[in-house]
């Protein structure tokens, strides 16, 4: 842009964001549209949502591009049983039963979370996701109704391994936000784990697979957008690792009590 005004250069500026505006609901048309051709029972299945009436239209263009572009994933990979649906920016103000109804979820054990963890003391060598038996990042998904153990995950990579990595090998903590939105594309109550950046190995809360109905709501990658999803097609195309991750109170009690008594 050298020798232009910058009047110029800010006219060119703003017709850009109004192309990238026009793209964005283009591309959410283009979906609406396939979704119209789609058999019945595929597009029963398959919502695209409606954005809540106190979105900016920045924030409104955003979603319906991630919403088009993560429907693209989940349809190239065989998901057909899912569901987006836009929430209200105050929607992490409203209790858990509250998010429930305005999601349509069955039960607040629907609700999960994807959380971006690291391991602070893989080895030197171990750096990215290449080796999704040790990496260097592991993605969790898991209820918001569960306390989410680190060590769970600590023993099973331990095991994972065959016991041939030392166990103080693995120190899995809450990645900084700025390394989760670099690694996954996706901010803060946004982090999903279809289309991100990086190629993270995914861990599925073994209770998630109990739920029942099976079809769950995660994060949609953007934060007033959310995704639900078939458990069986989201295991199917992710193919996590299914661990128990939750702290279990009574287990920690019974294993104190035993403690106790061989002192």
């Amino acid at each position: 842009m050298r020798g232009e005004s910058e009047a110029e250069v800010g006219k060119k500026m703003e017709e850009l964001a109004e192309l990238e505006r026009l793209q964005a609901r283009l591309l959410h048309r283009i979906t609406e549209f396939e979704l119209s051709h789609l058999p019945q029972h595929f597009s029963d299945s398959l919502s695209v949502s409606s954005p809540p009436e106190n979105l900016n239209a920045a924030a409104i263009d955003a979603a319906a591009a991630t919403e088009a572009r993560l429907s693209a994933i989940l349809r190239s990979n065989g998901v057909r049983d899912f569901s987006f649906k836009r929430v209200p920016f105050d929607y992490y103000d409203f209790s858990a039963e509250a998010r429930r109804d305005i999601l349509g979820g069955y039960s607040i054990d629907h609700l999960c979370k994807s959380i971006v963890l690291v391991n602070t003391q893989a080895p030197s060598n171990v750096t990215d996701c290449s080796d999704r038996n040790n990496s260097k990042y592991y993605i969790v998904v898991v209820q918001y109704t569960a306390r989410f153990s680190a060590d769970t995950v600590k023993n099973f990579l331990y095991s994972l391994n065959n016991g041939k990595i030392p166990k103080k090998k693995f120190n899995l903590r809450l990645a900084p936000e700025e390394t989760s939105l670099k690694l996954t594309g996706f901010g803060h109550n946004a982090v999903t784990c279809i289309g991100m950046n990086t190629d993270i190995p995914v861990i599925l809360d073994e209770a998630i697979t109990k739920l029942n109905p099976d079809f769950f709501w995660l994060g949609g990658g953007e934060v007033f957008l959310k995704l639900g999803i078939r458990t069986s097609e989201f295991i199917n195309f992710v193919r996590p690792f299914i661990v128990k991750t939750k702290w279990n109170f009574y287990n920690s009690i019974s294993f104190l009590f035993w403690c106790f008594a061989m002192t």
